[in-house]
């Protein structure tokens, strides 16, 4: 098993006494609270940041910033919940940084027609295509909702808005997906 593949959560008692011990300085104590919810932490950088070399880059400077701010986590929520939060800050502060050279979610619908990827692939990078074309708030709502795993509050918290608009943006970013992947079916709606 490696790190990414080991459990989301070690559980309350286990979590609280890796904090501590990783607030002393112990590396290896991060490290196996950081490796639970590696997997997870990798796809919410890929998801919004749209590409793999800015997703390593987000997954590396929430990792760095994690360890350097562990004194700062409060335990009021899960690590991976905080874990999360910080990384889908890595990850917009990139895409922010390339605003000069924006994203260009055309430029990844190359990804669709290559032949051979597997039927698995192909869809995948149909996904990712759709989703570089949601708007920023609510990609970043739906991408900590679907793979961060978050609750409502928890999202209302990271985005500064009440939960009613949380629910908007996740509509809304469901309706906008629904829509690049299923055209025919939106053009009949």
């Amino acid at each position: 098993m490696t790190a990414g593949d080991a459990p989301r959560d070690t559980g309350p008692g286990v979590d609280a006494a890796l904090v501590a011990r990783a607030r002393a300085g112990d590396s290896a104590a991060f490290a196996v609270l950081a490796g639970g919810c590696r997997t997870r932490v990798w796809a919410i950088c890929l998801r919004l940041t749209g590409n793999h070399a800015d997703a390593e880059d987000a997954l590396q400077d929430a990792l760095m910033a994690a360890w350097q701010h562990i004194g700062s986590f409060r335990q009021e929520a899960r690590f991976s919940t905080w874990l999360y939060r910080i990384a889908a800050n890595a990850a917009l502060g990139i895409v922010r940084r390339r605003r000069d050279t924006p994203l260009d979610p055309e430029a990844h619908d190359y990804l669709v027609v290559v032949e051979d990827h597997a039927d698995g692939h192909a869809e995948r990078d149909r996904v990712q295509a759709a989703l570089a074309r949601v708007p920023e708030p609510f990609r970043t709502a739906l991408v900590l909702r679907e793979y961060g795993d978050l609750s409502y509050e928890e999202i209302a918290a990271h985005q500064g808005v009440g939960v009613q608009t949380v629910k908007s943006r996740l509509f809304r970013a469901r309706a906008a997906m629904a829509a690049q992947l299923h055209p025919d079916v939106a053009d009949r709606g």
